[in-house]
C-alpha cells in the first residue's frame, strides 16, 4: 500500500517523500490507522520492519508545536537505538517543525539538561537516564500524552521491566501507549494487561521477517578453525560493509583484534565500551572507514546502517529470534544481502532447530581453501583493471606504460598491476579463547554454560543480582 492511500496529512506525506519512501511496510500499514485514531497498539515486529515510522508518524501528527511541554516519550533498551530513533523522528517531524531529543546514560548530563531546556516535544530515552531526569525535574511526565515502548522484550531481558512499570505509573492515565516487541513473554504480557487499554495487536510474522532477499548460508567448522574460515569468506566475498556477531564481549575484543592484525578494517563494539568510543566506532562504520563491525547482540540493537551487504554469525545465536534479528541487518530497503553462520559439529541440531523455526532455507557450504580465495581476488582485481580501461580512467599513464612495455613483457606488467590491486592479507596468527557450543536438549531448547548467562548475549549488567533489588535499579539507572 502506498502512503498516499493512508490519508496522511500533506506535511507527513512530504516527510516520507523526502526520506525516499513511497510504499508503506506491513507493520506501518497495520499500525498507522489504529494509532492515528488514538488507540493502544501492541506491534509484534523486529528492527528493520519500519516500526519507527509506524509510531513516529502518528506521534508527530498528534504533537502541538505551540505546547512547550513534553508530549511524547519513546523508551528504548540501548543508547544506539535511542540516537537512531531520535534521528528518524527528527527527519519525519521536520515538515511540522517538531523535533526529538535523545537522553541516555554514558553521555554528559549537563549537555542533556541544556538540550531539554529548549523544550522538545518528544523525548527518546533509555529507562535509567529518563528516571534520572525525572528525579531532577528536568523532564516532567505530567504532560506526556503518548508513550512508546520500543523493543520491549529486550528491555525485559536487560532487567528494565520494573523501571518501565514505575515510568508508566508516573505518566498520566489518559494517554496512548504503543508497545513494540519481537516476542511477547508472559512478564511483558502482564505489563501490557496492566498499563494498556484494550490494545489492538498487529504482527509481522517471523516467516515474513526472514526476508527472501537474504541468501542464508551455514558452514560446519570446528571452533578452532572459525577464524581461518571467516578470513577465507571475507576474501571471497569482499563485503562493502559487514556485521560479525560474537557471543561475548571477550569474543568481540579478541576477534576484532585478530582481524585488524590480518589487515582487515575491523572494530568491535559491546556494552563495556564508553559511549564516546561506541559513537566513534559507529560513525566510522557508517562512513565506510571500518568495513567490518564485530558486535554482541545487545550492542547491535538499534544499529541500522544502510549498505550492510553481509552478516556473519561467528558464534551461533541462542534463539531463533536472535538469528532473524541478526540477519535482518542486511537485505534492507529492497536490496539483497547474504548471511553466513559458523556451526560447530556439536551445534548441528541447534542449527536445524533455527532453520525449522524461521522457515528459511539455509544452504551449507564448505570452507574455501586458500587457492580458491586467491583466484577470486585475482579475478576481482582484473575486473577493476577492466573497469578503468572501459571508463577511460587511465589517461596520462600511457607514456609510463609504453616505457614499462619496452623493458618488460606485457604479461609481467599486467601481473604486477594485479599484484598492486591485490589486498595484502596475512594468515590468522592469533588464537581465540574457545566458546562452549550451544547444544539443544531433547526438548529443542539450547543448553550450554552460556544459555542463562546474560554476559553471553553481550549484556552482563545484571549478572548475579536479583532483578528487583534496589541496588540493582540504582546501578542500572546510572549506566543506561
Amino acid at each position: 500500500m502506498k502512503f498516499q492511500e493512508l490519508d496522511l496529512p500533506p506535511y507527513l506525506l512530504k516527510s516520507v517523500e523526502n526520506m525516499g519512501f513511497t510504499e508503506a511496510t506491513s507493520i506501518q500499514e497495520k499500525v498507522l490507522p489504529v494509532a492515528r485514531k488514538g488507540g493502544d497498539v501492541i506491534g509484534q515486529a523486529q528492527t528493520g520492519t519500519g516500526k519507527t515510522a509506524a509510531f513516529g508518524l502518528p506521534m508527530i501528527e498528534k504533537v502541538d508545536p505551540e505546547d512547550p511541554n513534553v508530549q511524547g516519550l519513546i523508551l528504548t533498551p540501548t543508547r544506539e537505538l535511542a540516537v537512531q530513533v531520535s534521528e528518524e523522528i527528527n527527519k519525519i517531524g521536520r515538515t511540522k517543525n517538531v523535533r526529538a531529543v535523545a537522553v541516555y546514560g554514558g553521555a554528559d548530563m549537563g549537555r542533556q539538561i541544556r538540550e531539554l531546556k529548549s523544550r522538545p516535544p518528544i523525548i527518546v530515552a533509555t529507562p535509567g537516564r529518563y528516571m534520572d531526569h525525572t528525579r531532577r525535574k528536568t523532564i516532567r511526565p505530567q504532560s506526556i500524552r503518548t508513550v512508546v515502548l520500543d523493543e520491549a522484550d529486550e528491555m525485559l531481558s536487560m532487567g528494565f521491566i520494573e523501571d518501565i512499570e514505575v515510568i508508566l505509573e508516573e505518566v498520566p492515565n489518559e494517554r496512548q501507549t504503543l508497545l513494540f516487541s519481537a516476542t511477547m513473554p508472559s512478564r511483558l504480557k502482564k505489563v501490557a494487561d496492566r498499563f494498556m487499554t484494550e490494545p489492538e495487536t498487529v504482527s509481522v510474522k517471523a516467516k515474513a521477517m526472514t526476508v527472501a532477499n537474504i541468501e542464508q548460508f551455514a558452514v560446519k567448522v570446528p571452533e578452532k578453525q572459525k577464524l581461518s574460515a571467516l578470513s577465507r569468506f571475507l576474501d571471497l566475498e569482499d563485503p562493502e560493509l559487514a556485521i560479525i556477531f560474537g557471543r561475548t564481549k571477550r569474543r568481540v575484543d579478541e576477534l576484532s583484534e585478530a582481524l585488524e592484525q590480518q589487515g582487515y578494517a575491523a572494530a568491535g563494539i559491546h556494552g563495556d565500551l564508553k559511549q564516546a568510543q561506541r559513537t566513534k566506532v559507529l560513525r566510522r562504520f557508517k562512513q565506510g572507514a571500518i568495513k567490518y563491525l564485530v558486535a554482541t547482540d545487545v550492542a547491535a540493537r538499534g544499529i541500522d546502517v544502510s549498505g550492510v551487504t553481509h552478516v556473519f554469525n561467528f558464534d551461533l545465536p541462542q534463539e531463533s529470534d536472535s538469528y532473524v534479528h541478526r540477519i535482518g541487518r542486511t537485505g534492507r530497503a529492497g536490496h539483497s544481502g547474504k548471511s553466513y553462520t559458523f556451526v560447530a559439529p556439536a551445534e548441528m541440531d541447534h542449527m536445524n532447530m533455527i532453520e525449522k523455526a524461521t522457515k528459511g532455507k539455509i544452504n551449507f557450504l564448505d570452507v574455501p581453501n586458500r587457492h580458491q580465495a586467491e583466484m577470486v581476488q585475482q579475478e576481482r582485481s582484473a575486473g577493476k583493471l577492466t573497469d578503468i580501461i572501459s571508463k577511460g580512467g587511465h589517461e596520462g599513464f600511457e607514456s609510463t606504460a609504453e616505457k614499462l612495455l619496452q623493458e618488460h613483457d606485457s604479461t609481467t606488467v599486467v601481473a604486477a598491476a594485479l599484484t598492486l590491486l591485490q589486498k595484502d592479507k596475512k594468515e590468522p596468527t592469533k588464537t581465540l579463547t574457545g566458546e562452549r557450543p550451544i547444544v539443544s536438549n531433547k526438548k529443542g531448547k539450547p543448553s550450554s554454560k552460556h544459555s542463562n548467562n546474560r554476559r553471553g548475549r553481550g549484556g552482563g549488567r545484571n549478572q548475579g543480582r536479583k532483578q528487583g533489588s534496589p541496588n540493582q535499579r540504582n546501578r542500572r539507572r546510572r549506566s543506561s
